[in-house]
């Protein structure tokens, strides 16, 4: 079985998933770990202080790094044309906005989900638990989770296990997400929205806050075809965020909504929950790639 691949990993300054202050990447060779390299950058953006919290990232510490314009072309040689491993979608959409943002052109990788990997080489994990914290526990994987070389190392074992466990490798993995991405989409009936087995970020579940540039039943139709279980409140089962423009007479002198506010709290007691902008989340669900 083929199993040489780059897994990478980023941390942001902030719900903008453009905002990348860290990269972190693992070079595996035939099935080994062979190198790695990890980098702070300077995102030339705000830094929100609840995220540092969780990361320990901050303005200073990032202050004399690269940027991304300035670590293009060496992270482009470094990936070279293997593909590229990530844990779920939104770090392949952070590097894709961080390039749109500076005009540069995109990364020439194929990419590789190793939770969607994950998810279908263990059943228990086909609709939840399939976080990359909870994974890496499940699996004996010790690692320290928000480092993004921590993470990346973390996400390249968990597809390590599954190339063992399924006994399918990294090119036959790519050809079945390949697939799945292509499969044609039946249109939604809103009021049945829980979710289409084929989309790209089936199994994620969804909560919208605050104001949206579209109308929020099209956005709910958008989440739902691109997979996701759309709720209307923030518990311990939801993993995405979305977060509009905040009205601040409805806030009541708080500077973020109670569904933003409730994200937090449950992200600090250890639940995987991504909280992401609306050009983010129509990024996500824009891309075929699982």
């Amino acid at each position: 079985m083929d199993q040489t691949f780059n897994a990478i990993d980023v941390e942001t300054a902030n719900n903008d998933r453009a905002s990348i202050c860290q990269i972190g990447i693992v070079h595996v060779e035939n099935g080994v770990i062979v190198d790695t390299w990890k980098s702070y950058v300077n995102p030339e953006d705000w830094f929100d202080p609840w995220i540092v919290e969780i990361h320990g990232i901050s303005e200073e510490m990032v202050a004399s790094s690269p940027t991304i314009p300035e670590l293009h072309k060496k992270l482009q040689d470094r990936l070279g044309e293997i593909p590229l491993v990530s844990h779920t979608a939104f770090d392949r959409v952070s590097l894709e906005r961080a390039m749109q943002k500076y005009e540069l052109n995109p990364l020439q990788v194929q990419w590789l989900d190793s939770a969607t990997v994950a998810r279908r080489t263990w059943k228990k994990f086909s609709k939840s638990g399939y976080g990359l914290r909870n994974l890496a526990n499940e699996l004996g994987i010790a690692f320290k989770h928000h480092d993004a070389l921590e993470d990346a190392r973390a996400a390249a074992q968990i597809l390590l296990k599954a190339i063992t466990e399924s006994d399918i490798g990294i090119s036959e993995w790519l050809k079945q997400t390949a697939q799945h991405a292509s499969t044609p989409r039946e249109t939604i009936v809103y009021k049945n929205l829980s979710g289409k087995v084929d989309g790209n970020l089936y199994g994620e579940t969804l909560v919208f806050t605050g104001s949206l540039a579209m109308k929020r039943s099209e956005a709910v139709q958008k989440a739902s075809a691109a997979g996701c279980v759309v709720v209307s409140s923030v518990n311990t089962d939801v993993s995405v965020l979305v977060v509009g423009t905040q009205d601040k007479h409805k806030l009541k002198g708080m500077s973020k909504s109670s569904k933003h506010r409730k994200a937090e709290e449950l992200i600090a007691e250890g639940y995987d929950i991504q909280i992401i902008s609306e050009s983010d989340f129509l990024d996500l669900i824009s891309n075929d790639a699982v």
